[in-house]
């Protein structure tokens, strides 16, 4: 499975922005699906959590000014990022936990990450 992450660039603060990752492959199913985000000279964060089923969990920083969603028909997870602060600037990296299945029919879980992109908030 492959992600392929979208949306970001410079914003102003106070701005909104809307990220977009998309899973591809072939004989697939998407679990849950999270945002990360790393800021310069920082460890990676998770940033938000949606469930297979819609269920949502955010980290204190953002709840109330990001909210992710997810299209199950498009595979297709996003993070809407209202409201803006320069402490918001880093990359941003999209994760799903998979389920997908071999020719032959073996099943393989993995966890997959998008290539990340760069979202930039000027004060």
């Amino acid at each position: 499975v492959q992600l392929q992450a979208s949306g970001g660039g410079l914003v102003q603060a106070g701005g909104s922005t809307r990220l977009s990752c998309a899973a591809s492959g072939r004989r697939f199913t998407i679990n849950t699906m999270e945002w990360y985000r790393q800021a310069p000279g920082k460890q990676r964060e998770l940033v938000a959590t949606i469930s297979s089923s819609g269920s949502t969990d955010y980290a204190d920083s953002v709840k109330g000014r990001f909210t992710i969603s997810r299209d199950n028909a498009k595979n297709t997870v996003y993070l809407q990022m209202n409201n803006l602060k320069p402490e918001d600037t880093a990359v941003y990296y999209c994760n799903a936990d998979s389920l997908s299945w071999k020719d032959e029919g073996t099943p393989v879980a993995a966890r997959n990450w998008g290539q990340g992109t760069l979202v930039t908030v000027s004060s």
